[in-house]
């Protein structure tokens, strides 16, 4: 298990558990970063993360991809 900030550019990654505080994980949870879900890292620019998940792109912060266990 590592923290989704380490996936590398392409990679297609199964989510194991998603932690941080309770409204945190909720917030990631309501952008669909749930346990068992799939995300692909699409780019990373300028300290940021660009994901595919539920078939939407969504740009997280590497402070929150690390939250992300994968």
């Amino acid at each position: 298990m590592m923290p989704l900030a380490f996936a590398g550019v392409g990679e297609d990654v199964i989510i194991r558990k998603v932690g941080g505080k309770p409204e945190v994980k909720k917030h990631l949870e309501n952008l669909g970063f749930v346990a068992g879900g799939s995300v692909k890292v699409i780019s990373e620019t300028a300290g940021n993360l660009i994901v595919n998940v539920k078939e939407a792109r969504i740009a997280i912060s590497k402070e929150m991809a690390a939250k992300i266990m994968v």
